[in-house]
């Protein structure tokens, strides 16, 4: 126990050591392989789009919590696609196998497709068309430290490929700690993203901060509802996280002094800890139909329009069980412009093995 005790612990301080250390890195500046925080994951999009807490043997979660890993995963294989915006699209897929002494273990491919773009000489003479994408090859590994507490990691090597000499190749880990209690239906997880740096950058000797985060999540199974509360809390290393567009200020101006009216200290507050938090709800309408729904404070913020405000920042999904397949779906509110679809398919291989 005293053992359990110290590794937790000492997860939870590297965790917020790496953190003050990127956060003091990306100060005043921005990051590289943004798509590697895009949610591929279908059930991740619905409540909310950021990593989740919920251990029940979906791989789909795995990618971006490692620590969800267990072995009723063996043999499992998850897919995924995302159609974005314009021609852009992306998604990944997934394989984890089980090993008695050393763990649960699964590998997987992230892809980010960016369209064809046309190619013109500085006088507009077309020369020919070129592609750009991002990839990431991911292996990630879990094991239980008792009936509670699991531990967990990816290690992730990043290629990015814009335009001939414009590419980049960096590495980057995730560790994380899940705790699971089976009786209250109440699992806790601390994830630290993306700790890693470009070996390769884009501009020679311009090596740009990877897109490191910290989260904590959080989700609750109610005992006599079949409703899951999950909550994420997001960008432990960085308290404040809003941005002041310069061509959209958000200053309100007396009309008869034209001096700007400074901001309530406490509506200031809780704007900045709304951005931290991300909402989701799981209902089970039967064994093999879920609804899902989901919020996003920060999102909303940053791309709603003030003239037509909508739905932005929320998000929706299904789940349905068919035969051996696990399919879900989400569409989220981004902007105006448009909400991405996507669907994913989660299934054990073994259970199309006939059994002698």
């Amino acid at each position: 126990m005293r053992n359990k005790t110290k590794l937790i612990l000492l997860v939870f301080l590297l965790s917020f050591f790496v953190s003050n250390f990127q956060s003091f890195a990306q100060i005043g500046g921005s990051t590289t392989y943004q798509f590697l925080n895009l949610p591929n994951s279908a059930r991740i999009s619905a409540l909310g789009g950021n990593a989740l807490a919920i251990k029940d043997g979906d791989l789909s979660l795995a990618l971006y919590n490692p620590s969800l890993l267990s072995k009723s995963m063996n043999n499992h294989l998850a897919l995924s696609f995302v159609d974005y915006y314009s021609d852009i699209n992306y998604g990944f897929a997934s394989y984890s196998r089980t090993f008695k002494k050393l763990g649960v273990f699964d590998a997987g491919i992230q892809f980010a497709s960016y369209g064809k773009f046309t190619e013109a000489s500085e006088t507009g003479d077309v020369l020919g068309t070129f592609k750009s994408s991002d990839y990431c090859l991911s292996f990630g590994w879990a094991k239980p430290l008792d009936s509670m507490f699991s531990i967990g990691a990816n290690l992730k090597t990043i290629y990015s490929n814009y335009y001939q000499q414009y590419n980049s190749f960096g590495i980057a880990v995730d560790v994380a700690a899940t705790y699971f209690n089976s009786k209250k239906n109440l699992s806790v997880s601390l994830i630290a993203k993306n700790i890693g740096r470009e070996l390769h950058s884009y501009v020679h000797n311009n090596p740009e901060p990877l897109p490191f985060e910290v989260q904590l999540g959080v989700s609750k199974k109610l005992e006599h509802v079949p409703f899951r509360i999950s909550v994420v809390v997001q960008h432990l290393e960085k308290w404040d996280l809003t941005y002041e567009d310069p061509n959209n200020p958000t200053l309100t101006v007396d009309p008869l002094t034209n001096e700007p009216i400074p901001e309530k200290k406490f509506s200031k507050f809780a704007d900045k800890l709304g951005r931290h938090f991300v909402f989701g709800g799981e209902f089970a309408i039967m064994k093999s139909l879920f609804v899902r729904v989901g919020y996003n404070y920060q999102r909303r913020k940053e791309l709603l329009v003030d003239s037509r405000k909508s739905t932005v920042g929320f998000s929706w999904g299904l789940g349905i069980k068919i035969s051996k397949f696990q399919i879900s779906y989400a569409r989220a509110k981004y902007h105006l412009v448009g909400s991405p679809n996507t669907i994913t398919v989660c299934t054990n291989l073994s259970d199309f093995i006939s059994k002698k």
